[in-house]
């Protein structure tokens, strides 16, 4: 999937936790159902706090990339 197939985009690189989870959970909030988010996040915990969150909150995690220092994931809004 690419970046520019989602309809919001998260830049949370450089916040800790829990922020990375709390700015997913708030946009995932205000968005319509079936509409893609892509979150790019630095913060180790959000590979598994983020997919954690979604499984919680039934969203679903489309794909989820490791690019070394960054995490990127695209999420589906029920």
């Amino acid at each position: 999937m690419e970046k520019s197939e989602a309809n919001v985009t998260l830049d949370l690189k450089g916040l800790s936790c829990p922020m990375p989870v709390v700015k997913t959970k708030k946009a995932l909030d205000g968005m319509q159902a079936g509409q893609i988010l892509f979150v790019e996040a630095t913060d180790k915990g959000s590979k598994a706090d983020i997919p954690a969150m979604l499984k919680r909150t039934g969203n679903e995690l489309i794909e989820i990339e490791d690019k070394g220092a960054v995490y990127a994931f695209f999420i589906k809004k029920k």
